[in-house]
């Protein structure tokens, strides 16, 4: 997305809120009842949100009873990593949660699990789940303190790496576990499909796909098996989740999700293209450019780099001052610019550095030009500074 002066290409990040969510969320303001009064103008709130909610479950191909609407993609996975279950009325124990070397920070922490009873398991060099340490680990896992859990998510947001989902969810529930999955990154993406998945749970996020911030969702295969609740009260959301629903933004949430799944494929080929001229374009100028994953299956809007001699922070300030603006991974963590866990993980040296570029739907011919001038200013400085040494 272009203006006079900058260039936005942080996509993972945030994506822009879309015309259509916008016009949404002001008229959404003006509603004055709430969701939870039996009058009129109650009962036409709770229509908007029971319609979003059918526009967010078939964005995963799930059902609608299924959704229920949290303040973000966070609190969706301290929701759901508990050690905690009700199957029905009966008591249901997790033992152990097990997560991917490469999640994101909120699934990193555990939710509510004692550090203790989370253990991370490894990733192969080209940045996906290794399936045989996941199979180890689920064999050794002991089943009398309860069932295993497994956190992966879809789609890596610093790499856009594919995760092996199907392949994982298999080992799982062979060993009696489940699964939980952060398709943050995948919708609007890929399709995503909660059953050919074979997921227990999927977290989103609207910002992700052009809706408001500050909205998510934690969505179950089924109904029976659910955890015990993080936010007690006047029990919204099928006593799952309390709390007065944030409206405005679960009506935006809706509509991003409507639009989302409506330019899924044809988006998909012009964002890919786009990428590809980008990849190529950084490949000439600078042939030592390091583009992770990419010979692996990744999502089309993901470019994450690394020019050796540039380290993130640096790299991140000299785009930002050529009017670009993009990241050094995740923008979960309060601003920090650190070394990446995920390279880390795929066992790189996070010390060299890395940038992520990222696509998305307003992004234009126009803008990947942007980003290859700039990249090839940074990358002459660079040149230069090696000589003069």
């Amino acid at each position: 997305m272009s203006t006079t002066m900058r260039t936005y290409l942080d996509w993972n990040a945030t994506a822009p809120l879309l015309p259509a969510v916008r016009d949404a969320l002001v008229r959404a303001l003006d509603l004055p009842g709430n969701p939870s009064s039996v009058h009129r103008e109650g009962r036409i709130v709770r229509a908007e949100i029971e319609a979003a909610r059918r526009d967010v479950a078939a964005l995963v191909g799930a059902e609608v009873a299924h959704v229920i609407f949290t303040s973000g993609a966070t609190e969706a996975a301290n929701l759901i990593l508990s050690p905690a279950f009700k199957m029905g009325r009966a008591a249901l124990s997790v033992g152990h949660l097990y997560v991917s070397a490469i999640e994101h920070p909120a699934i990193r922490e555990g939710g509510r699990f004692d550090k203790a009873d989370v253990s991370e398991i490894a990733v192969t060099s080209e940045g996906t789940l290794d399936l045989a340490a996941l199979e180890q680990a689920l064999a050794s896992h002991d089943a009398a303190k309860g069932l295993p859990m497994l956190a992966l998510m879809l789609v890596n947001n610093e790499t856009g790496i594919i995760q092996p989902v199907e392949d994982a969810a298999r080992l799982v529930h062979a060993a009696g576990g489940l699964l939980v999955v952060d398709a943050v990154q995948a919708v609007g993406r890929i399709a995503v499909d909660i059953q050919t998945l074979g997921a227990d749970f999927l977290i989103l996020s609207s910002h992700k796909i052009g809706g408001p911030k500050g909205v998510g969702a934690l969505i179950s295969r089924g109904e029976v098996m659910m955890p015990k609740p993080l936010i007690h009260g006047g029990g919204q959301e099928k006593g799952h989740r309390s709390g007065t629903e944030n409206t405005s933004a679960i009506i935006g949430f809706g509509v991003a999700a409507s639009e989302a799944l409506g330019r899924l494929d044809g988006e998909a080929v012009r964002i890919a293209g786009l990428r590809a001229v980008l990849e190529d374009a950084m490949q000439t100028v600078a042939p030592d450019v390091i583009i992770h994953g990419k010979d692996v299956s990744r999502v089309c809007n993901t470019t994450f780099f690394t020019l050796p001699g540039l380290k993130s922070e640096t790299g991140q300030i000299a785009f930002d001052i050529e009017g670009v603006a993009l990241s050094a991974g995740s923008a979960c963590s309060s601003g920090k610019v650190g070394e990446s866990h995920v390279l880390t993980a795929m066992g790189q040296d996070p010390k060299l550095g890395a940038l992520r570029i990222s696509l998305g739907a307003a992004t234009q011919r126009a803008d990947i030009d942007k980003a290859i001038a700039a990249f090839a200013t940074i990358a002459g400085r660079r040149k230069r500074a090696v000589q003069a040494a």
